[in-house]
């Protein structure tokens, strides 16, 4: 009996596994209600409710998720209601889908509930289209989109309120798996036969794990600060935020660099040490996917012992490498900085479970507190709206273009009185993205999976004539879309197309829809691509400038913060994770944008090459300054804190105003380190802090000098383009 409660308990913590079960539920009833109560036609726009609704499900605690479903059941009711008395008035039926289209995509700057709540009003207003010959009555179909979506609320709220942190807690454990994946591509760079190539790729890779990561951590922030301000001190919550902190410090830790791996594959490629290092880091990221199980399953993590044996090992390889004469000191002591920073990210992991890590202090409050994004009143939602009323926007654009795609749709249907012609606008709708690159990738992905799913559906519609076997195969090709919907487009289309076949069956439509279906797609598709392709083309390599500028400026609020600490004392404040955020979310956008532009078929192979070169170099700078952010204490030794203070003016000068720095910190920084050596005094922090801006000031000039000519090629680029 035991045993049988075990597996029940471990099958309610696979998220993936209830989920299937909530939409299960909530296909059924749309499917199988009507049928017992002999009014089938129902089932269409019942369905078709709980898609819109599933949509647009969106996490957050209790009360603020009931105040949603209310929103989103208002303006379901609402848009429907408007698509029925507009339908047999083209022009105004016109200006209404132009309006509303800008208005609801422009919402999306209020903040992530309203953009999604936004995003299923559109999506029930094209379902509104597709069945406004359905019923009679104005109200029926409304009605029954509505009930469909509050069918689809009640199961997600039960849900919810029989696992209330199973959001916050996936998300946690997502954090720990991808922390993992980053620390693997860390290790790569301890590879001692790395070759140029070979390094450059291991940056790139790193990157884009360092991209995923921090946006990850971005949706955890948001998970936890909604249930946070409705938290009345429960345990759960306040462990996740712990687990969250700890997360960030050991990405901090992780992501230093206190060394070039270049140089250091060289110097030591015939020792051991770096292979003790990979390992360590290797093992380290397979504790972070430990760890990330243990939380899934509600598990107590227990911490690798071959630890304690690796980090011995390593410690005496480093002791007989400072014996050793051969080797530079510099060396030395940065891979002893670099021991200390595994170990930290080592007791983080293994003191993560104890009792006093995971109880609330309340004593720390200001190092447990969260930046608040959420709207502060009237003047900020007028403040948020406006500064997306620009052409720069990308919101703004997305809305421009899309509400001109689907306005052009529409005229298109009217005039050829094509046959279920709304599928156009519907496959518009969902394939228009706001960048070129991603709508350029689900145009093929959506043709590809509306064949199948043709071809699959009319078998189905052929082989199981009864009505009970396409319900069941309704529900079955529903729960599918939602499975696969975020991770395989072209089958999730594929099953979202057999349920609209079967849906059109129960209106005796199954069979004649189908070849309709197909050309409608491929005309909604080459619609959706002339669209971005010729309405406010989103050609983002004319980003390019402004993202290396706000990452370069992210960087420099970054290391102003940690110099901060040095003259003030090491805390993990506000203030100081938000600008250490902000400059992990900026390198990510630079490393997101450069892998786009290396697909642009135009982009120029020698600005390609010296964009990722850009991409490392910008990582390893910021990775420089997390070292030096990692080891951050009070420091009172005047001349250290004169040095920084130099430092910091000559890399904000050649990072934002290309104004290269004399020679006075390199001289500083000499000097500093004769009097250090003279003393013989083992000041392991100052060394720390010489080693790191030694670093910075080694790629500072190529940093800016490719930051300068990628926004000078770019700005002509950019100008020619205008001249045409």
């Amino acid at each position: 009996m035991n045993t049988w409660l075990t597996r029940l308990k471990q099958t309610t913590y696979n998220t993936s596994f209830m989920y299937n079960v909530r939409m299960i539920i909530a296909f059924s009833g749309t499917a199988f209600v009507p049928y017992f109560l002999d009014y089938q036609l129902a089932t269409i726009p019942l369905t078709l409710g709980v898609v819109a609704a599933g949509l647009s499900d969106i996490d957050d605690r209790f009360s603020v998720r009931l105040l949603n479903l209310v929103y989103t059941y208002i303006g379901f009711f609402v848009t429907a209601t408007s698509i029925y008395f507009l339908f047999p008035h083209p022009v105004l039926f016109a200006i209404g889908l132009i309006i509303s289209c800008i208005g609801f995509i422009l919402l999306g700057s209020l903040g992530r509930r309203y953009a999604t709540i936004s995003y299923g009003c559109l999506v029930i207003s094209v379902y509104s289209m597709l069945g406004v010959h359905l019923f009679e009555e104005w109200y029926m179909q409304p009605s029954l989109l509505v009930a469909g979506a509050a069918w689809y609320g009640l199961i997600s709220t039960i849900s919810f309120l029989l696992f209330p942190v199973r959001q916050v807690q996936d998300k946690l454990s997502e954090c720990y798996s991808s922390l993992g994946n980053f620390l693997f591509a860390k290790s790569n760079l301890f590879d001692v036969d790395m070759t140029p190539q070979s390094y450059q790729q291991s940056m790139i890779d790193l990157s884009l794990e360092n991209g995923k990561l921090v946006g990850i951590f971005n949706e955890m922030k948001t998970a936890l600060l909604t249930r946070l301000k409705g938290d009345r001190g429960q345990r759960d919550t306040r462990r996740s935020l712990q687990y969250y902190f700890v997360a960030q410090d050991i990405h901090e830790r992780a992501d230093s660099a206190h060394i070039d791996y270049q140089i250091l594959t060289k110097v030591f490629e015939h020792s051991d040490i770096l292979f003790r290092f990979q390992r360590i880091l290797s093992i380290q990221g397979k504790a972070c996917k430990d760890l990330s199980e243990s939380i899934l399953l509600r598990k107590n993590y227990k911490h690798n012992k071959r630890f304690k044996h690796a980090f011995q090992n390593l410690k005496v390889s480093l002791e007989k490498l400072r014996d050793d004469n051969h080797y530079d000191p510099i060396w030395i002591n940065a891979l002893f900085s670099l021991y200390q920073n595994l170990k930290s990210i080592d007791a983080q992991l293994r003191n993560l479970e104890t009792e006093q890590n995971i109880v609330f202090d309340k004593s720390k409050h200001i190092e447990n507190q969260l930046k608040d994004d959420d709207l502060k009143g009237w003047d900020d939602i007028v403040i948020r709206i406006k500064q997306h009323l620009t052409p720069e926007s990308v919101l703004f654009r997305h809305a421009i273009r899309l509400s001109i795609v689907l306005l052009v749709s529409y005229i298109f249907v009217q005039v050829t009185q094509i046959q279920y012609g709304y599928w156009i606008i519907l496959t518009a709708l969902f394939v228009c993205q706001p960048n070129f690159n991603a709508t350029k990738r689900r145009l093929r992905l959506r043709i590809v999976g509306t064949l199948i799913g043709i071809i699959i559906g009319e078998a189905v519609l052929y082989f199981i004539p009864s009505i009970e076997g396409q319900l069941l195969l309704l529900v079955l090709s529903g729960v599918l879309f939602f499975e696969l919907r975020s991770k395989q487009y072209a089958q999730a289309t594929a099953f979202i197309t057999i349920l609209a076949l079967i849906n059109f069956n129960l209106d005796g439509l199954g069979f004649s829809a189908a070849v309709p279906r197909m050309i409608d797609t491929l005309i909604g598709c080459a619609l959706a691509w002339l669209g971005v392709t010729f309405i406010f083309p989103d050609w983002k390599f004319r980003r390019l400038p402004h993202s290396i500028q706000r990452s370069l400026q992210a960087q420099c609020n970054y290391l102003n913060e940690v110099i901060q600490q040095y003259k003030q004392g090491r805390n993990n404040g506000l203030n100081y994770r938000v600008v250490r955020r902000a400059a992990h979310n900026t390198d990510a956008d630079v490393a997101s944008l450069i892998s786009t532009l290396a697909t642009e078929p135009d982009f120029d192979p020698t600005q390609k090459s010296q964009a990722f070169e850009f991409l490392c170099l910008n990582h390893t700078f910021l990775s420089y300054i997390a070292a030096l952010g990692a080891h951050r204490a009070q420091i009172t030794d005047p001349e250290i804190l004169n040095l920084l203070n130099q430092a910091q003016e000559d890399i904000q000068g050649a990072l934002l105003k290309d104004e290269m720095p004399d020679l006075t910190t390199q001289n500083m920084l000499q000097t500093i380190r004769q009097r250090l050596t003279q003393d013989k005094k083992e000041d392991q922090l100052s060394l720390i802090i010489l080693q790191q801006l030694s670093l910075m000031f080694s790629i500072l000039q190529q940093l800016s000098h490719l930051k300068q000519n990628l926004s000078n090629e770019r700005d002509d680029q950019a100008t020619e383009f205008a001249s045409l």
